[in-house]
């Protein structure tokens, strides 16, 4: 009779044991308990850590005001950050792991084009809404048949419409003619961005004086610098990452190529002035998101909540990430749960989204409808410009 009483009392301490732990894990998941879970999957160190740093700097502020407010739904947002590497494999990795280990309700990120289609196999096998406030590819959300991709979404406009803006720049506002091109052929965002920008360029009567090439993490660049400047361009458009683009510039002008130098959003980081120098960085200009020159009301109650927080100004990919944030929130209270399909659904629909970039509604390919910025550098320092809507 004891041995039966024991063998009783142990099963039902076990059957204790497991529905305990049964419990604590519902509380934890994405879409149960008292949080809402969401994945970070961001380049927080190597190449191009200044985008992914920034990015997650802007959403913390977001959530942080969120939650201090109430939360999203009544429940506190919980965070599950994980760095990339800037490396394309172990941005699979983390996708998988935050879709299948953490069970987020949607992933934040990656901040380059590349990273983000190593992890879209990940979050569309798993049903997870992928949305990257910066990944400019236009085949990020589309797939090589023109399908859209159900669960990928960003926030940013696409290389495509920064490429066709800075060659009508180029063309009508600086009326340069002839124009040299040094692409990164390792980078689907510089290949895009050249893409774009020589069909449009061309179209307008603008001539190619020549085409150079380049590699990621190269550093000596003066062979086919002097190349550009033999072929006797009127402009330089140089499309491609902070890292490279800064060593650019200033071995250019050291080699007395003094042209106007024309890019894209991959300029906007402060290791480009501590590259090129204050003296090299005049006439270049680029497509951005953002500026900080903006004196709308809703900008400066950002950029004084940012700084307060962070005290320093806050960048574009700040103001991405600070936008990214607030998509995803409007996003779960229009789906009125943290369930993955209604929160995929609710974003696809969006219309009018109010942000710090700009108001955009989300189209057909899951892109948004925004507007451009233009700035100019003039001694170091990125001025506003102009501001193009699509």
């Amino acid at each position: 009779m004891n041995k039966k009483l024991s063998l009783f009392m142990a099963l039902l301490m076990t059957a204790s044991l497991f529905a305990g732990c049964s419990g604590s894990g519902d509380k934890k998941s994405g879409d149960k308990g008292d949080t809402i879970k969401l994945g970070l999957n961001y380049e927080l160190s190597n190449e191009v850590a200044t985008y992914g740093q920034s990015l997650v700097a802007g959403i913390e502020l977001a959530f942080k005001e969120m939650n201090e407010a109430g939360g999203v739904l009544g429940k506190k947002v919980e965070l599950i950050k994980a760095d990339n590497k800037s490396d394309t494999a172990e941005s699979a990795n983390v996708a998988s792991k935050l879709a299948t280990r953490d069970k987020v309700v949607a992933i934040l990120g990656p901040a380059t084009s590349g990273s983000v289609k190593a992890a879209i196999p990940q979050a569309t096998q798993n049903k997870v809404p992928l949305i990257s406030a910066s990944s400019t590819a236009d085949d990020v959300t589309v797939d090589s048949n023109g399908k859209v991709r159900e669960y990928i979404f960003k926030t940013c406009f696409s290389d495509s419409f920064q490429g066709v803006i800075l060659a009508n720049f180029a063309a009508q506002d600086l009326k340069l003619m002839n124009a040299a091109i040094l692409m990164d052929t390792t980078s689907d965002y510089s290949k895009g961005l050249t893409k774009s920008f020589k069909e449009t360029y061309t179209s307008l009567g603008g001539k190619i004086v020549t085409e150079q090439a380049y590699q990621s993490k190269d550093k000596d660049f003066k062979a086919v610098l002097t190349n550009i400047k033999n072929s006797n361009p009127d402009l330089l458009y140089l499309p491609g990452y902070y890292e490279e683009v800064g060593l650019i510039v200033k071995q250019a002008r050291e080699l007395g190529l003094n042209v106007p130098i024309l890019g894209g959003d991959g300029y906007d980081s402060p290791k480009l002035l501590e590259l090129a120098g204050k003296e090299a960085l005049n006439k270049v200009y680029y497509t951005n998101h953002y500026s900080s020159k903006d004196t709308s009301e809703e900008v400066v109650k950002f950029k004084d909540a940012f700084k307060k927080e962070y005290n320093k100004e806050p960048d574009a990919f700040n103001a991405l990430g600070y936008d990214l944030a607030y998509f995803v929130a409007d996003g779960l209270k229009r789906a009125g749960e943290a369930d993955k399909e209604k929160l995929k659904d609710a974003l696809a629909s969006t219309k009018d989204f109010k942000g710090i970039t700009g108001s955009f509604s989300i189209d057909s390919n899951h892109n948004p409808v925004k507007s451009i910025t233009i700035l100019e550098v003039k001694d170091g320092e990125p001025t506003f410009l102009k501001k193009q809507e699509p």
